[in-house]
């Protein structure tokens, strides 16, 4: 799966909400409890209390990947998530965000195995984790 440009798209465009049902960050945790090692869903956090969860009602935007050297970014904006273009995208170009993904516990090469990264680019970190350092 992915999301892929069908004509020139400008930097700074915004693309799509990301969207897909509310839910509170409690909600989010028994929903998908992560007992069994699993990583993957659809949510994406907004802030501190509250995530979307694309799994339910989402659209599109869900099947945007990940890429350590990405040509969108998001936005949140008045408590929605948006996907906004960083540079200008050429038709075909996949449209890929860094994901940032946020892991309080040590970085283990363990933990990193569990969140994996193969965008192939030049710049690949290997996982989707965010350096800590990059984090705060």
């Amino acid at each position: 799966m992915g999301g892929f440009a069908t004509k020139h798209i400008a930097a700074g465009v915004r693309l799509v909400e990301y969207a897909g049902e509310r839910l509170t960050v409690a909600q989010a945790e028994a929903r998908y409890p992560d007992a069994d090692g699993a990583h993957h869903t659809f949510l994406f956090a907004v802030d501190d209390e509250w995530v979307v969860d694309a799994g339910v009602n989402g659209n599109e935007a869900r099947w945007i990947n990940h890429s350590c050297a990405p040509n969108c970014d998001v936005v949140v904006d008045d408590g929605r998530l948006w996907i906004e273009t960083i540079h200008d995208i050429e038709p075909g170009e996949e449209l890929v965000y860094d994901y940032a993904y946020v892991l309080e516990e040590r970085h283990t090469p363990a933990a990193k195995r569990k969140y994996p990264c193969r965008c192939g680019a030049v710049t690949c970190r290997g996982t989707i984790l965010i350096p800590k350092k990059q984090a705060r």
